[in-house]
């Protein structure tokens, strides 16, 4: 898993799906560190219109750019959705954050061709 992580931070694109209506939340403090170590970032809420000044997308569909890795911070029932917007989009690395994972996201992922990092904490293990 290890070598899975430092695939995923070798990429320069992520989008974190997730709450950020409050800066306590894990996604908007995943976001803002993804943000001030220089990754391109986009925020992915379907109730925001922007996140600290970024657009923030409806879905993960409806990025305008390549997304090299999505950052899930959602309930397993949201997660199950999402990763099947990756598939559509063509995203091939998807990071689960603890909490969020469900069998059936992380079955889906293996299934499809979709490298998933789950059981990590992307603020714990990799920053």
């Amino acid at each position: 898993m290890q070598d899975l992580v430092k695939d995923f931070l070798k990429q320069k694109r992520f989008a974190v799906a997730g709450s950020f209506r409050n800066e306590s939340k894990y996604a908007y403090r995943i976001l803002k560190t993804l943000k001030e170590k220089g990754y391109e970032v986009y925020p992915v809420n379907p109730r925001l219109a922007e996140v600290d000044g970024l657009t923030c997308y409806p879905s993960v569909k409806e990025i305008p750019e390549s997304v090299d890795v999505v950052d899930i911070v959602t309930p397993p029932q949201i997660t199950e959705k999402i990763v099947r917007e990756c598939k559509e989009k063509g995203i091939s690395r998807v990071w689960i954050q603890p909490g969020a994972e469900s069998q059936t996201a992380i079955k889906f992922c293996k299934d499809n061709n979709i490298e998933v990092v789950y059981n990590l904490c992307i603020m714990m293990n990799a920053m």
